[in-house]
């Protein structure tokens, strides 16, 4: 299969065969090979050549050409949700969202640009003050399976709109979905070689960072991202920009009734295959703690499970592969080893594949857990005598992604604002939420101190600051006789 994107030919890979599932059904749904070190350097080659031209285009031929990609995304709206569900086990409600997303990022996008990357300038007695940006070059774009559209257009969308040129690997999970983007990308008429597409695993992974390349764009785990780290530390003029996962906090201090719902969004939402999950949930010793529990263990009890076609509404799907579900069982066990009491069990739904699961709730109070990431809909409750304690509880990770708090007291809302430490705080909705014209990212070992989001126009370009005149003029030199 012709499934390789360099310089506007489509091809195949010289390398190992490589196919995606359904997780649902686990139907065979794409087949290809991957690119070789080869075909990586092919790419990034192409990459190079178109690079000139599209820096030196019009910012307003930048904009047609993503507003144009914009367009034949919402033509494509239906079928590429239906694509992403097939090829993720992701519900439909939740896929076309994320097509909708990926609409919406365009816009914002051209006004984070404008904001945060553009030009301006200031009259000065000499001339002018004046800030330019540009692209750093050839940008490879590694993306993740979870959000396999959503994710990687948010980088890819900013760093065309400054100028780069872009290598772009998907996740091997969702080969599918990364080749329809490439697909819609060649149709919006980008010139040849501005947009390239390899595909496939680690191996081809590694070639692709291990080329001539101005900057890598990263979302996916914290151990990959160290990886890249120490792939790339000897090349200090390379952009990374890393957003990994989280073990994430969310306290619950009152409202129990209430509160389940918005913990149940947290956790379980995407069958827990969001970096923003909560992980880990604080309540108070006490009646309080116990009706938060009971009430979430209730509700989570009631919580359809489906595959995506199925008819009717369901808030769950499988997990991705039958792997993740295999992986995610083996951290429950080493949980329960230590001594975590099981509230509701980490299991295979009967009658379904194996990559279906029930979400969890375990009990680790006063345990000593790994600071993992759980990419499942597990969740760890721990209670603590006072919010001093809660707050020390939140913070006791190398993560700082997201963090939460539901509560209706306005002091305890001031300290936790105050104290945490995360990227992503948030009081009385969901760890998840994120809007595209704010920052996402965290601090430790869930980024690199590049947020993306509404702030990915800051690494996809640098600031050139320029004192200009427009006539040569002597200068006066202090010091100089006659």
């Amino acid at each position: 299969m012709t499934t390789l994107l360099i310089n506007g030919d489509w091809r195949e890979g010289h390398g190992p065969a490589l196919h995606s599932t359904d997780p649902a059904s686990d139907a065979i749904l794409w087949t290809g090979a991957a690119a070789t070190a080869g075909d990586c350097a092919a790419a990034v080659a192409a990459a190079r050549g178109a690079l000139p031209a599209w820096r030196a285009a019009l910012l307003s031929e930048r904009i047609a050409l993503v507003q144009k990609f914009a367009a034949l995304l919402e033509e494509d709206r239906e079928a590429f949700a239906t694509l992403i569900s097939r090829e993720t086990g992701k519900l439909l409600w939740e896929t076309r969202a994320e097509i909708g997303s990926m609409i919406g990022k365009v816009a914002v996008s051209i006004a984070a640009q404008a904001e945060r990357a553009g030009e301006r300038e200031a009259p000065t007695d000499f001339g002018r003050a004046v800030l330019r940006h540009r692209g750093h070059g050839v940008i490879a774009v590694l993306g993740p399976y979870n959000f396999p559209g959503h994710l990687p257009n948010g980088h890819i969308v900013p760093a065309l709109l400054a100028g780069n040129t872009i290598v772009f690997k998907p996740s091997e999970i969702t080969p599918s979905t990364g080749e329809r983007m490439a697909r819609l990308w060649d149709k919006a008429g980008l010139p040849k070689g501005v947009f390239n597409l390899v595909q496939g695993g680690r191996e081809t992974g590694e070639a692709l960072v291990a080329q001539d390349i101005d900057g890598l764009l990263f979302t996916g785990s914290a151990g990959a991202g160290r990886a890249l780290k120490h792939a790339t530390i000897d090349r200090p003029h390379l952009i990374l920009a890393l957003e990994l996962g989280g073990n994430n906090p969310l306290i619950v201090w009152d409202s129990p009734e209430e509160a389940a719902s918005l913990i149940v969004q947290s956790a379980y939402v995407t069958t827990g295959q969001r970096c923003s999950c909560a992980r880990r949930l604080i309540v108070p010793e006490g009646r309080t703690g116990e009706a938060i529990i009971e009430a979430l263990d209730a509700l989570t009890g009631k919580l359809r499970i489906a595959a995506w076609d199925e008819p009717g509404e369901a808030f769950m799907g499988p997990l991705v592969t039958a792997a993740a579900a295999h992986t995610a069982r083996d951290s429950v066990a080493r949980l329960e080893a230590l001594g975590a009491r099981t509230i509701r069990p980490f299991t295979s739904v009967a009658g379904r594949g194996s990559a279906f699961v029930t979400p969890a709730l375990l009990d680790t109070t006063g345990i000593d857990t790994p600071d993992a990431e759980i990419f499942a809909p597990v969740l760890s409750v721990m209670r603590v005598p006072d919010f001093d304690a809660a707050i020390r509880a939140a913070n006791a990770t190398s993560f700082g992604l997201s963090a939460g708090l539901i509560s209706g007291d306005d002091a305890l809302w001031t300290r936790f604002i105050e104290e945490s430490r995360a990227g992503i705080v948030n009081r009385n909705r969901p760890t998840t939420g994120a809007a595209a014209n704010m920052p996402f990212g965290g601090l430790g070992a869930s980024g690199n101190h590049r947020p993306s989001a509404y702030y990915a126009a800051d690494y996809c370009a640098y600031p050139i600051g320029s004192f200009e005149a427009a006539g040569v003029r002597a200068a006066p030199i202090p010091g100089v006789e006659g």
